[in-house]
Parts: structure tokens; sequence; C-alpha cells
């Protein structure tokens, strides 16, 4: 009887000890996590990548991979290096345009002639939540506007683009852009009176504690910034995101957007009614789900529960952003190289952490 009791306690011993070690254990998804990332930085060939992720509030991994300068070495800190987000820019406008809903300076059904009255007219009118859900039409970029490289004005940007006709009707079809960003940037700060970037820092930055997050000023080095790279070892062009900082001209650690995400799954500054509006996701008029909010994708992780996520694609820069509000955890990814399949990496990451 001794004997069948031993074996029982060491069989049920060992069941809980390899369930601990291969499945739920954060060590053992942390170790795996590391993994991956290394595989994928080789297969991409990135020269740098900052990764961190929360759990319950608590960083359980924060990590940087590779250099954010090669010549001389310098090596990624996730609380210290300064990536360029690109369009998780937008979901950083969108928790700013949630304050102004709460504090009524903002109405996401008025149309937008009601903040810019001197906006040219166009074939149909179009409301702020159409304009922050890619809904209104406004084109994206054309030729070589994307390595825009002169410091420019939010007010002075909106001039590159507000002669140009919708493409489309609103409502009827959805077009990714980030011009209607600008457009959104501009009415916010003439709703508040206050300068987009005064805004974005009072109402996200300095009450989530977001230290190391700020705009890019093509004009000012900054000792933390990495160099961005197009290959592993070539520089990409030098671009100026001053005018379009609303939808991708925001600098960050990854460490910062962690503090972010956290405020979009527990909010503290904001509404609950506020913030849903921004996440969740918009119909066309046939009734078709767009999986975007405002500022946010909107989608369902393997396991059917809820996230919010943003990926980012810029000019020596290629980001992701991921908030699983039931599970209760954030991840982000920044990495200082153009056109790395973030999508990819953002898969592998749910399937290690979400599971």
């Amino acid at each position: 009887m001794k004997n069948i009791l031993a074996s029982l306690l060491f069989f049920f011993t060992s069941v809980g000890f390899n369930s601990a070690e291969h499945g739920t254990s954060s060590d053992y998804r942390i170790k795996t996590a590391k993994k991956r990332a290394k595989q994928f930085m080789r297969q991409q060939g990135i020269p740098g990548m900052s990764i961190s992720v929360s759990q319950h509030g608590k960083l359980i991994w924060s990590e940087g991979f590779g250099y954010a300068k090669r010549k001389p070495k310098v090596k990624v800190d996730p609380n210290k290096t300064l990536f360029r987000i690109a369009s998780i820019s937008k979901s950083i406008t969108a928790l700013a345009l949630a304050h102004l809903v709460d504090k009524n300076q903002i109405d996401l059904n008025k149309s937008i002639y009601s903040y810019l009255p001197n906006y040219p007219k166009k074939a149909y009118d179009f409301n702020i939540k159409e304009l922050g859900g890619h809904l209104a039409g406004i084109r994206h970029y054309k030729g070589n506007e994307f390595l825009w490289n002169k410091k420019t004005s939010i007010t002075e940007g909106v001039n590159i683009f507000k002669n140009d006709s919708l493409l489309f009707e609103p409502s009827t079809q959805f077009s990714y852009n980030t011009f209607g960003y600008v457009l959104l940037s501009e009415i916010m700060q003439k709703a508040a009176r206050t300068d987009f970037n005064e805004l974005v820092t009072q109402t996200v930055f300095s009450p989530l504690g977001m230290t190391n997050t700020l705009v890019e000023d093509s004009e000012i080095p900054l000792p933390n910034k990495t160099d961005f790279y197009r290959k592993k070892r070539m520089f990409s062009t030098p671009v100026a995101n001053e005018y379009k900082v609303a939808g991708g001209g925001f600098l960050s650690t990854s460490e910062d957007l962690i503090k972010f995400g956290e405020e979009i799954i527990s909010p503290k500054t904001v509404s609950a009614a506020a913030l849903l509006e921004m996440t969740t996701s918009q119909k066309l008029k046939s009734g078709k789900i767009t999986g975007y909010g405002i500022g946010f994708s909107s989608a369902y992780t393997i396991k059917n529960t809820p996230k919010y996520y943003h990926t980012g694609g810029g000019v020596g820069a290629s980001t992701v952003l991921l908030i699983y509000p039931k599970e209760n955890i954030v991840i982000s990814v920044l990495t200082n190289k153009t056109g790395v399949k973030m999508d990819d990496f953002a898969k592998i990451l749910e399937g290690v952490f979400i599971n």
C-alpha cells in the first residue's frame, strides 16, 4: 500500500510540475517568447528591438535586443531607447480625443465643419467619428509624401490634402490613411484651444507617467533616440514627422507604451463610456464591421476573447501594441527597421502569452 501511495504521489507531483513548466508558468512563456524574438530578428534582419509585457498592471518581461546604434554600438534599453512608434500614435490621439469627449469639447457625431468651418467643402459631409475610423474618404499618401522632410506644423500639413476630393461617400468604404489624423489633430487643437502636442502631454503623457514619450522634432537630436534603418546596415532616409504627429509622429519606449495600454484596460483618466467609443469597431452603411474604432483595431484572440491593437509602419520603424482586457495583458514591440512583418510576430506572441 505504501508503495502504491508513493507512486501516486510521484505521478501527480510530476503532472503538476510539467503543467506549470510547459504551459502556464510565466518563466516558461518568457523563455519561449525570447527564443522566438531572436529567431524573428534574424529572419527580418532587425538591428534593434524592444519588447515589454505586463500582466495585471505589473511588468513581467522587458528586454532590449540588438542595437539602437551600430556605430558606435549602443544596445537597446526598453526603458530608455526612443523608437518611432509610427501609427501607434493614432491610439494615443484617440485617448486624448476621449478626454475632449468627456469634457464635451468634441461631439463625435458632429460634422467636422462644426469645428473647422473654413475647411474646403466636399461632395459629402462627414463627422468626427467617421474621420477617426478611416471612413471619411480622406486619401492616403501620394508619391513621395511619405518621405516628407520639411518641418511643418499641423495646420500647414492640412494644406497638403485639403483641396483633394473624397475618395468615396463616407461610411460606404474603409480606407486606412494618416492624413485623416492630421485633420483630426487640427480639429482637436481648435476645439480645445490648446496646441495639439501640449494637449496630448496634459491629457495622456503626464497623467500616465509616460516621461519618455514625445513628438519627434526633426531638428533636435536626442541622446536616447535610436538610429533608423531600412536594411540591417543601411540608414533610412531622413524625414520630418511633426505635421503628422497624431497619425505617426511620436517617439516612445516599449515600457512607456505598457503604461498606455494599462490605461486602456483599466481607465483612470477618462470615462469608460468615452473609451468604449474609441475601441468599439465601427460599421459601414452596409452593416459590415470594419474591425476599427477610433485609433484602435478591434478583434478577437485565439481564445475568442477581445483584443485591441495597432501596428505601425514608418521610415525606420515597425511596431505593434497589443492589449488584452480579459487576460489583463499588454504587449509592446518596437523596432528600428522599415518593413518588418509585425503582424506575423504579433501572432507568435499572442500564441505564447494568450492560451
